[in-house]
């Protein structure tokens, strides 16, 4: 087993695991920085910190799709406002505009996970509810590429009136000609 080792000095303390980590407990940020004997190190673990947590708190389209063909647990909301939810949306969404998370909290199960989507990747209102979702505690994903990119892959979607036709976007996926 490892051995670890405090030493401090005002505002942080170094933390040594072993002969080989060290990092330094920042009570400003309030989270073990690792130190790197070299910059390449700390350049491959910033990225790796970076990269597993947008896998953590996002997904995409395709993912979702897949998710919702498997019968996976979640709830898929469309935090779009009510024009852009009459003009279409996903198969299987709920639609909780952004602003009305907090409001809306007792509808959703805080124990089921909860999977958000705007309109595209040039839309930052799926981070708004997703956030939302957060600070009241829920489990969220914020789904990458949003509405937009949904339709493109040819995922299934509706309006008040019934299924929307389906098109297959060559720029966003291979398109199968069988």
């Amino acid at each position: 087993m490892p051995r670890h080792t405090l030493h401090g000095w005002a505002g942080a303390s170094v933390v040594r695991v072993g002969d080989t980590a060290e990092f330094v407990w920042s009570l400003a940020e309030r989270h073990l920085v690792p130190t790197f004997p070299d910059p390449y190190s700390r350049r491959m673990t910033d990225a790796i910190a970076y990269f597993s947590s947008r896998l953590a708190h996002e997904t995409d389209p395709s993912d979702v799709y897949a998710a919702q063909r498997t019968g996976d647990d979640f709830v898929l909301v469309d935090v779009r406002g009510e024009e852009a939810w009459a003009q279409g949306r996903i198969v299987g969404a709920v639609h909780v505009p952004y602003r009305e998370i907090p409001h809306r909290r007792n509808e959703f199960d805080p124990a089921v996970p909860v999977v958000v989507y705007c309109w595209s990747p040039g839309c930052n209102a799926g981070s708004k509810g997703a956030l939302a979702f957060a600070q009241l505690g829920y489990d969220v994903r914020e789904m990458i590429g949003g509405y937009e990119y949904w339709v493109r892959e040819g995922q299934p979607t509706e309006n008040d009136d019934g299924p929307l036709p389906r098109t297959f976007d060559p720029l966003t996926m291979v398109v199968r000609r069988d």
